[in-house]
């Protein structure tokens, strides 16, 4: 799907779903991450995440349109446009449009960074440390017995 079928597409449901017409552009935005579209107060633009296109497909798109729409027509109008608001919040579900988009972090990208534990062990009492930040062993000795620390590999 490119910008153009985009275009048709969101033009179509919005004549549809809220009987009026969409009246400015809609786009992909590959530089969205976390969020699958959004409205732009200034320009009246739609941008949609081309993620949610790739990993879920069409139907995907079309609830996130219908959201993005919900904002749109709302704004125009001079109603309550936001999330928490009650025209918004009715019209969502009037129209059938999600009020969240399905996760769009690949497995790749949502798994948490390892973080690397640092092993260091007592040469006299074999007391085991174990920390998050690497320590210098001649700075700091043993909290038992005095002793010497050495980093277990």
């Amino acid at each position: 799907m490119n910008n153009e079928e985009l275009q048709n597409l969101v033009s179509r449901i919005s004549l549809e779903s809220f009987q009026k017409p969409f009246m400015h552009q809609a786009f992909f935005n590959s530089r969205l991450r976390s969020t699958g579209g959004r409205y732009l107060l200034q320009s009246h633009n739609i941008e949609i995440n081309p993620k949610a296109y790739e990993l879920y497909g069409i139907r995907e798109v079309e609830g996130i349109v219908r959201h993005e729409l919900c904002h749109y027509h709302l704004h125009l109008e001079g109603k309550g446009y936001q999330h928490r608001d009650k025209d918004f919040r009715e019209l969502l579900i009037k129209v059938n449009a999600p009020r969240f988009c399905s996760v769009l972090q690949t497995p790749k990208t949502s798994q948490k960074k390892q973080r690397r534990l640092y092993t260091y062990t007592c040469v006299k009492c074999q007391q085991l440390y174990v920390r998050k930040i690497r320590m210098n062993v001649e700075k700091y000795c043993c909290s038992k017995c005095l002793g010497r620390l050495k980093l277990v590999e």
